[in-house]
């Protein structure tokens, strides 16, 4: 898929912005509508800290209520408005996932939400599969105007695909490719996945790396992450111009993500 095969139309469905939380409906270009949320920051920002907003993009089986996107939600909101959204196939959002192909789709739309409401600077966070998304994300739409991001952080995101090194792993395989496995989802889950297979296969996280630069990129992975293990990260950061940063003791994902964390984050995308 290539940003420019796939377009950068735009639907937003609210149309007026208040100090509180907005919620919204936007399209994406393949027509699907995905539910946002936008959360103003805490405080009013400074002639010194850049109007950011921050995108974070969830995990597989997460979605804008979640618990754990909206605590990180909060804690980024102390230093930058946040956008949160569920990809297709979760929450209340339509479609069904295509677990990190087309959910590229999703996150423009929601990059170019925060510049319609006004943000000088966006930053996409992503956590796991979303972690891969904004990766590719990054690569594909560096230089497509409104949905571009001018900062990405990848949390316990994978940095190649078809992995099956962990029993986590051949367990989410399952439930992707088989049809007792969607059910699960579905039901058990609350994620409506795709019945087909990759066609093509997208560029791979650890391909969209080299793209991505100029644009700032850290890389985020616990030493414990039972989903993926460090040569994930350490081969991401490799790939091209990237800050690593490997947590003494972390889990995996927005779950895993402490406060403190999720802080300093923060702080690393509020840098000059």
């Amino acid at each position: 898929m290539s940003a420019e095969a796939e377009g950068v139309r735009h639907i937003v469905d609210a149309s007026a912005v208040t100090r509180g939380p907005l919620r919204a409906t936007l399209r994406t270009p393949d027509g699907v509508r995905i539910e946002a949320v936008h959360s103003p920051r805490a405080a009013p920002h400074t002639d010194s800290v850049p109007d950011t907003a921050v995108v974070v993009a969830h995990g597989f089986t997460g979605s804008v209520d979640r618990p754990a996107v909206r605590r990180a939600a909060r804690v980024f909101a102390r230093r930058a408005g946040v956008v949160t959204f569920s990809f297709r196939g979760h929450g209340r959002s339509g479609g069904r996932s295509t677990v990190g192909d087309r959910e590229v789709l999703d996150l423009a739309a929601a990059v170019r939400w925060a510049r319609e409401l006004g943000y000088a600077r966006v930053a996409t966070v992503g956590f796991s599969m979303g972690g891969s998304v904004v990766l590719r994300h990054a690569a594909l739409y560096r230089d497509v105007g409104e949905a571009r991001t001018d900062a990405v952080v990848a949390v316990s995101a994978p940095a190649r695909w078809y992995y099956r090194g962990t029993a986590p792993m051949r367990r989410l395989h399952w439930v992707v490719t088989r049809p007792a496995g969607r059910l699960v989802g579905r039901y058990g889950l609350r994620t409506r996945i795709h019945d087909r297979a990759w066609d093509p296969v997208p560029m791979s996280p650890v391909e969209a790396v080299p793209l991505i630069a100029p644009v700032p990129l850290l890389v985020v992975h616990g030493d414990r992450d039972p989903y993926f293990p460090v040569d994930h990260p350490r081969m991401l950061a490799a790939a091209g111009p990237a800050e690593l940063w490997l947590e003494e003791g972390m889990g995996h994902a927005e779950n895993a993500a402490g406060d403190a964390l999720l802080a300093r984050i923060a702080d690393w995308l509020s840098a000059p």
